[in-house]
């Protein structure tokens, strides 16, 4: 079924609640990010286009504008735009197991002007960190040589310890200098140490917001449906050193202090279930998701996913900030490590389950992801879980019949869970 066939099929859709200002706020942001992306382009300036986990305040300490295609294969994918660019990458020598935020990417870097979602500048270089996905340094090669611009790259390895080692922060640390110094020639703008530092310290201080926000989850019943998160993740990616962030986050937490108060929730239903989300959100079915979720009263209380961009370092200090990029992604770490993150999330939000998105899309996300599911499961006193197969952004690849037969199986298979822990 293509893309406007699945369309037509979708039983009428039920009026919406209308945006909260934080809502409105955050769409706000993330518009003027591209507009003014765009603008400058148009001025003759040097952007740039980023990995989603590439240290952002480099750039914003240099004063460039940065868009990110990750974040933007996913509002492409969940808007339902995303066949055009899908098919034309595989009819241009990419395959169908690549990323699809690849394919739509890459796609995009052919399209441009006459994409139906064309506001996204054409970049003058890349920056690429590879903390969070191996195929996407490939990816953006190819858009680098499609382009001819050049590309700027940390490497930030793959950490074979529970900790960052003190010689993979030098190695790091290096390579961050060496970045700044070429991207400086490059764009002709200039290094400011103090505003590196200022910048660092706003980012901290959206951190911890975030941090706040994601914390909610933590009450019984939560105040906050986790879907939430998704949806506000935009700008911790993309404009996270900036103060404007803040203001959203703020105004989101006394969104959710009014709840607290009222007694209500952003889950549009009774709380029965609170589960841990693995993985990449699937974009393109996220409301079906979310509705199929709510018929059970499934509340998704924590994912790692959304933490990703919690980074914890020193203002100022370069080798806290490599650390702190060297260990975020559950990409970039030992499964061990993993296990007891989630272990320790799943006592503090009360995890009732964990759904595993088994993401197509995502290679290196899920290839470890079925000894994954045993050692929390087993870690956790035999905490249920369940599995849906699906992509963060192609919509061929889920199937709506097989995610809600598996969630009502897990809900049962919840419930009995907890009536064992009560009367056990």
């Amino acid at each position: 079924m293509n893309e406007q066939n699945m369309s037509q099929a979708a039983a009428p859709a039920k009026p919406k609640r209308p945006k909260s200002k934080s809502q409105l706020m955050a769409g706000a942001l993330l518009d003027k990010a591209y507009n003014d992306t765009l603008e400058a382009k148009a001025r003759g300036e040097k952007i740039g286009w980023a990995t989603s986990l590439f240290p952002q305040e480099i750039a914003e300490t240099l004063g460039l504008h940065i868009v990110y295609p990750e974040n933007h294969g996913a509002a492409i994918a969940a808007k339902k735009l995303a066949a055009p660019f899908l098919e034309y990458a595989e009819a241009h020598d990419c395959n169908n197991d690549l990323c699809s935020y690849a394919k739509i990417d890459i796609a995009y870097a052919d399209l441009f002007d006459c994409s139906p979602a064309s506001n996204m500048a054409r970049p003058d270089f890349l920056l690429i960190g590879n903390n969070g996905c191996n195929e996407i340094t490939k990816w953006f090669e190819v858009v680098g040589r499609k382009l001819e611009i050049p590309t700027f790259m940390i490497d930030f390895t793959y950490n074979h310890m529970p900790y960052v080692t003190d010689s993979r922060v030098r190695y790091i640390k290096a390579q961050i200098e060496q970045v700044i110094k070429d991207l400086s020639a490059f764009t002709g703008t200039v290094w400011d140490p103090d505003k590196f530092a200022e910048i660092m310290g706003i980012s901290t201080e959206n951190r911890n917001l975030w941090e706040q926000v994601a914390d909610y989850l933590e009450r019984q019943p939560s105040p906050l449906s986790g879907f939430d998160l998704f949806n506000y993740m935009g700008p911790m990616v993309f404009t996270r050193g900036r103060r404007e962030t803040g203001d959203v986050m703020r105004q989101l937490i006394a969104e959710v202090e009014e709840h607290i108060k009222n007694g209500t929730s952003t889950f549009p239903a009774r709380e029965e279930f609170r589960v841990f989300w693995e993985g990449i959100a699937c974009w393109p079915y996220l409301s079906h998701n979310l509705k199929t979720l709510k018929k059970y009263g499934i509340n998704v209380c924590a994912t790692a996913y959304a933490r990703a961009w919690s980074l914890d370092y020193t203002p100022g200090d370069i080798e806290s900030l490599a650390r702190a990029y060297a260990f975020t992604s559950s990409n970039n770490i030992l499964l061990e490590e993993s296990v007891r993150r989630r272990k320790e999330w799943n006592t503090k939000f009360h995890i009732d389950g964990t759904i595993y998105h088994v993401n197509r899309a995502c290679k290196v996300m899920v290839c470890q992801q079925q000894e994954l599911m045993r050692q929390v499961s087993e870690a956790c006193n035999g905490l249920p879980y369940m599995s849906f197969d699906g992509d963060q952004a192609d919509f061929r690849n889920f199937s709506e019949a097989q995610f809600e037969t598996r969630i009502e199986a897990f809900a049962e298979l919840m419930r009995k869970h907890k009536e064992g822990r009560i009367h056990g």
